[in-house]
């Protein structure tokens, strides 16, 4: 299968993305440098290049990078992509769909995921599928909260969630 491939440098961070033919598969919360966005992806192949965006990736993206980088800038931005999620289970995707459904600047509890999916004693699993998100600010995880509205269960760090919840609250 053919995968397509960007790193870009944010306000935040390098974040990297990874697109199939079915849509987009793979993206990294911002790192300190396009060496930690490989260790993420954890893709030490050599068919991989250097991390410049050429003109056929950022056709194969379109305006992807451009939102990525308003978004982590504080501006309001729509994630309205095909996404490949092909690798997951039932479960996680019906999860990540629900979690795409969280306004944006909002948030929900995890309880409130695992009633939303049908499962409202499963609030344990979301988790597990939150913690397994393969395109965190697409399928908006850091939406997701305690049930007490604590910030909780972030693979970049409570910061991080913190301040993504900041810039969504004050989104232009």
């Amino acid at each position: 299968m053919s995968l397509n491939y960007l790193i870009l440098n944010t306000s935040l961070g390098w974040v990297g993305v990874i697109g199939s033919p079915d849509g987009l598969r793979r993206l990294t919360l911002p790192q300190a440098s396009p060496e930690q966005v490989w260790r993420v992806f954890d893709e030490s192949s050599s068919k991989w290049r250097d991390p410049v965006l050429s003109e056929a990736q950022a056709d194969y993206f379109g305006d992807l990078p451009q939102r990525i980088r308003d978004y982590l800038d504080g501006k309001r931005v729509s994630f309205a992509d095909k996404l490949d999620l092909g690798r997951a289970s039932s479960f996680q995707r019906e999860v990540w769909q629900t979690t795409q459904s969280i306004p944006y600047g909002e948030t929900r509890s995890y309880a409130w995921v695992a009633g939303e999916v049908g499962l409202p004693r499963a609030a344990r699993g979301v988790g597990q599928a939150m913690a397994r998100n393969p395109l965190p600010l697409v399928i908006p995880c850091h939406r997701v909260v305690g049930s007490d509205g604590s910030l909780v269960g972030f693979g970049g760090g409570i910061e991080l969630k913190r301040r993504l919840l900041q810039l969504e609250a004050g989104a232009r």
